[in-house]
């Protein structure tokens, strides 16, 4: 294949959605990953028709470390030059003090944002070596950057992706594999709905009274950072809305 190639975890909705369809049009070729087979073969079908490029569309939980070394080790050798990495999978589970924390949400955040991360991450590293090449993106948070209120468990695994992003650019630099941080504040996207267990009411009062981040501003940050030349690499944007100077300020209009 003479285009170039984007893997993107978490690609059936929100950021790694819109992040697919901004690659592909700009000719990119994508392997979508996610949990969710039928958005992902929905999401597939409209990036063919639309942009005549090549999909491939893998059914993948980051979570779990050998579904991810053997569908990474597994993927056909026209599709193993992989140029671009987008580590979009991750979640906030639950919004309470440590002391009234569900273990249960503790472990999905960790097991996703940290382990899930680190999985894909270390299997596609030795085809961008391979390659000699390679950009990757690890999409972070504001909460990487700050702390807030009964966000503990989220900003500590977001903290986490930050020093990640930092030891993964000193590492992978010389072979050379370009490693950027993208930390969003307030994204409307099934976040808050994932956060609040499915409780919608709840996440749409997250996002009212202001004008919020979409996923789109997202995904042309991240066609930023990877169509910069190459002896340029963005280290890191942190994109807040107007309306949120830090994590736990936002102004909502009465």
């Amino acid at each position: 294949m003479s285009r170039k190639i984007a893997f993107i975890t978490g690609s059936s909705s929100g950021i790694g959605a819109a992040t697919a369809k901004l690659l592909a049009s700009q000719q990119y070729n994508l392997i979508l990953a996610a949990r969710r087979l039928d958005a992902l073969k929905q999401l597939s079908n409209e990036l063919n028709t639309q942009f005549g490029i090549s999909t491939l569309v893998v059914k993948l939980d980051v979570r779990n470390r050998k579904e991810v070394e053997e569908t990474i080790l597994g993927l056909p050798v026209e599709w193993q030059k992989i140029n671009v990495l987008v580590n979009n999978a991750g979640l906030a589970s639950g919004l309470s003090s440590i002391d009234e924390g569900d273990i249960d949400d503790w472990d999905a955040m960790i097991d996703t944002n940290i382990k899930g991360l680190l999985y894909v991450t270390r299997n596609v590293i030795p085809l961008m070596k391979n390659n000699e090449s390679g950009h990757i993106i690890n999409i972070g948070s504001i909460a990487a950057k700050e702390v807030y209120a009964n966000g503990n468990i989220y900003c500590a695994t977001k903290h986490a992706v930050d020093a990640l992003n930092v030891a993964m650019r000193l590492e992978l630099s010389k072979f050379p594999i370009k490693v950027t941080a993208i930390h969003p504040g307030a994204v409307e996207t099934e976040f808050s709905v994932v956060r609040f267990h499915g409780d919608k009411e709840r996440a749409d009062k997250v996002y009212e009274g202001f004008e919020n981040l979409v996923a789109d501003d997202i995904a042309d940050a991240i066609w930023y950072a990877i169509s910069r030349p190459a002896h340029v690499n963005i280290n890191e944007l942190t994109i807040m809305p107007t309306a949120q100077p830090m994590a736990s300020v936002i102004h909502r209009k009465n």
